[in-house]
């Protein structure tokens, strides 16, 4: 039975192959690849500095800084 082939037309099981593929990025040619560090370690400047503005002054307060580090994670990469 391995020369079977199976198709999926699943709306769920397309959302969790999407999910899988978050983070990648489609260039120009039309191939995808990876970012190269994971987004929890991507921008660590504006990452603290829109977290400390978030605690202090709160999330309406710091619209700037939550924009600057969504610019720097697209510039690594990452869809967001």
């Amino acid at each position: 039975m391995s020369g079977c082939q199976l198709q999926n037309g699943s709306p769920a099981l397309s959302l969790q192959a999407s999910q899988k593929n978050e983070g990648l990025v489609t260039l120009a040619t039309g191939t995808e690849s990876k970012p190269k560090k994971k987004i929890c370690c991507a921008c660590p400047d504006t990452k603290r500095l829109r977290d400390e503005c978030i605690v202090e002054h709160g999330e309406a307060a710091c619209a700037k800084w939550i924009e600057a580090h969504r610019l720097c994670l697209r510039s690594e990469g990452f869809n967001v």
